[in-house]
């Protein structure tokens, strides 16, 4: 049978999966695509004066065939009062998605102004290195106080970086999970601003790296490897110049690329020689590499790149450091994209860090507008993750309408 066959209203069944050839505002329920869960909302559809509607097979319990109803069909009153509260809760999950659109917008501009004092504070390294460091240490104190004030945080995706701004958006993602991870892990204040501050200027060395080395889309040669391998010490003698840049974050800066059995780089340090800073940096920028990749490799969706942390890193990352960011974002990060127990496929849009299985996310129904495409929190809605695949197993439609991110950024805020 055809996917998407017209479909006699007269025919539907309880576990038919339909979808209403109308506009999602002139229907009661929540998507315009779903299971029939019960008769009277056959009935509830019936009302609505449609003489067909698409039945997807695949995704149906049952196939729709004229049959005797044995149950009683709902009276008048009940349909209405029925409808009446659907349409109730409708605009109250509404009002909901304008509040969580709201969230993730100021959360967005908050991380756009983070990523213009970011780029600010770099170009003033050479020039005017007090300066850089003096508004390094205020962003990086407001948003410890944020974080260490809040127990109502959440993780929201943010935009795709542009061309020349991946090392801001890079160096902003590990300062805030590192300093995340400091307040789930009960660190000191004076910690969680140092794993920032550090976090911030970890790869400025890159910017010595020339860009016909930093943005090559081929293989490295093995002596552009070793340059690229030494952007760790690179960023240290960067910030010489600001005699002012505080000495206790230089160390997880040299290290962020060493491995705890030798392996990792510049210095191939051991596990004795890397304190608790640089053992956390290692982990999160290993997590946010592998979720953006490089020029060379494609970037894994965040569930796939924590899980690849989880087994193949053992030796090299701090286990306990592995076991605390995976609690922490859950199993479907922001960014993820999802299949849901109703058929239809999102995208995770924000995680509240209390309540890690009901994440944020944004729904692809091809009747609503991708503008106005709802994004919902699961934790109020009877609809569960089913599991998490790559965004290149969408259908195109769904691809371009649900928008995948190619770079995952992430930004704090609170719920």
């Amino acid at each position: 049978m055809k996917k998407n066959q017209k479909v006699a209203v007269e025919q539907l069944e309880v576990g038919t999966f339909i979808r209403l050839p109308i506009s999602w505002k002139d229907h009661p329920f929540l998507f315009s695509s779903f299971k029939i869960k019960n008769s009277a909302q056959i009935e509830l559809i019936k009302g609505l004066g449609l003489k067909d509607v698409f039945f997807d097979p695949e995704k149906s319990d049952i196939e729709p065939v004229t049959s005797a109803d044995t149950q009683q069909p709902p009276t008048e009153e009940e349909l209405t009062t029925l409808k009446e509260q659907m349409l109730s809760d409708k605009t109250a999950k509404i009002d909901e998605q304008k509040k969580l659109i709201r969230d993730l917008k100021k959360t967005e501009q908050q991380f756009e102004r983070s990523v213009a004092m970011m780029r600010s504070m770099v170009s003033k390294v050479s020039s005017r290195p007090l300066n850089a460091v003096i508004e390094a240490k205020d962003l990086i104190s407001n948003m410890t106080s944020m974080l260490l004030n809040s127990d109502n945080l959440a993780l929201h995706l943010m935009g795709d970086a542009k061309n020349d701004e991946h090392i801001y958006h890079h160096s902003l993602n590990v300062a805030m999970l590192c300093m995340l991870m400091a307040k789930e892990l009960n660190w000191s204040r004076e910690d969680v601003e140092t794993i920032g501050i550090g976090a911030l200027f970890h790869d400025i060395g890159k910017l010595k790296v020339p860009s016909t080395i930093l943005n090559k889309r081929v293989a490295l040669s093995a002596p552009e490897e070793n340059f690229i391998k030494q952007h760790p010490l690179m960023s240290i003698n960067f910030l010489k110049l600001a005699d002012s840049f505080p000495e206790e974050a230089k160390p997880l800066i040299a290290n962020h690329h060493e491995f705890l059995d030798g392996s990792g780089f510049p210095q191939g340090l051991k596990a004795d020689k890397l304190d608790k800073l640089s053992q956390l940096i290692a982990v999160v920028n290993e997590y946010d590499n592998l979720c953006n990749g490089t020029n060379q490799s494609k970037g894994k969706p965040p569930s796939v790149a924590l899980g690849m942390l989880y087994k193949n890193y053992n030796a090299k990352l701090n286990t306990e450091y592995v076991g605390k960011l995976i609690k922490m974002l859950g199993i479907y990060p922001p960014g993820s994209i999802v299949e849901l127990s109703s058929g239809q496929f999102a995208m995770v849009m924000s995680v509240n860090l209390q309540q890690l299985l009901f994440p944020n996310i944004v729904v692809y129904d091809q009747l609503v507008p991708k503008d106005q495409a709802p994004i919902i929190s699961l934790q109020n809605h009877n609809i569960t993750i089913v599991r998490s695949l790559p965004a290149a197993a969408l259908p195109k439609k769904i691809h371009e309408y649900l928008n995948p991110r190619d770079k995952i950024s992430f930004g704090i805020g609170t719920n």
